[in-house]
């Protein structure tokens, strides 16, 4: 049995695999906010709560909003600031008193829409997380891509592309940097975007909602916004140049990405054709947690 946890801003999820991939049990808890040793009680008490309903002992995988320094072992990059510099493999390993492994969210979605998801019968992946910040992962023959500082994918924290002078120097960011792609691209951003333009105070789904609705001015943000994503997502084509695209997060849930999209980045990306796909995720919510699972092969 495999058990993947998804270590959330707000919320913990715990999922249990079968080998054959169906789910024996999932449980989800709120994030401890700011309290380091409370997430690792929180975690500990998913894992008994996942292997008490199972009757089994399983392998455990964790996704985190950031990621673990090959040099220090500490947890880096994560907007969950509480997280950074601490040694939560270390801790956790001890806590469950078995070996875990730890890997980026969004790598684990990536990982996950590779397995058995949307993408299962792709052999290179880029996962995209467009939710609260942005992310992405790349999985290679199912398995997931690294790289020799353990940030390969890592999207969100580089300029968006070919910048419009409007959009210049672009809108301050966590980092501490400028005109990020998170800052283009995230489901806040969309909506501050939209404010910027309207004066209306909706978030991404009721923007979406609006353009459905036929509202002209959330049409209008949301072009903006797969103008924005198609560039961006042509940078990584014309790098890694992967089989298939998958975007999970909050902004995924937007249909007409997936039409749209494709038309604009052709523009961007230095081929006479892109064959590369763009497709929403099987897992839903659940690809992060089901890929921590999978990070034990």
């Amino acid at each position: 049995m495999r058990i993947g946890i998804d270590l959330g801003g707000t919320k913990i999820a715990a999922i249990a695999l079968a080998a054959n991939g169906d789910t024996l049990a999932f449980d989800r808890v709120g994030t401890p906010v700011g309290n380091y040793h409370a997430t690792l009680a929180a975690i500990q008490a998913l894992v008994v709560s996942i292997e008490a309903k199972t009757g089994r002992t399983g392998s455990v995988g964790i996704g985190i909003p950031g990621s673990i320094s090959a040099t220090t072992e500490l947890v880096r990059n994560a907007n969950s600031v509480w997280l950074i510099g601490k040694p939560l493999a270390r801790d956790i390993s001890t806590l469950l008193d078995r070996p875990v492994r730890i890997a980026n969210d969004a790598n684990c979605f990536a990982l996950s829409e590779s397995v058995d998801g949307a993408a299962m019968n792709d052999r290179s992946v880029f996962g995209v997380i467009l939710g609260t910040g942005v992310g992405g992962g790349l999985a290679l023959d199912r398995q997931v891509l690294e790289g020799a500082n353990g940030i390969a994918g890592e999207w969100g924290h580089n300029s968006l592309p070919w910048p419009t002078l409007d959009e210049l120097p672009g809108a301050e960011c966590y980092c501490g940097r400028r005109g990020c792609i998170e800052t283009f691209l995230s489901g806040p951003a969309m909506a501050r975007d939209h404010f910027e333009r309207t004066g209306d105070r909706l978030d991404a789904a009721a923007i979406a909602a609006g353009d459905l609705a036929g509202d002209r001015d959330a049409a209008d943000t949301l072009s903006r916004y797969e103008e924005r994503l198609a560039r961006a997502l042509a940078g990584i084509i014309n790098i890694v140049d992967p089989d298939c695209i998958v975007l999970g997060g909050g902004v995924s849930n937007v249909a007409r990405l997936y039409e749209n999209i494709p038309r604009l980045w052709h523009r961007h990306v230095f081929s006479d054709h892109v064959a590369t796909k763009l497709k929403p995720p099987r897992h839903g919510d659940a690809g992060g947690v089901r890929g921590a699972a999978w990070l034990w092969d």
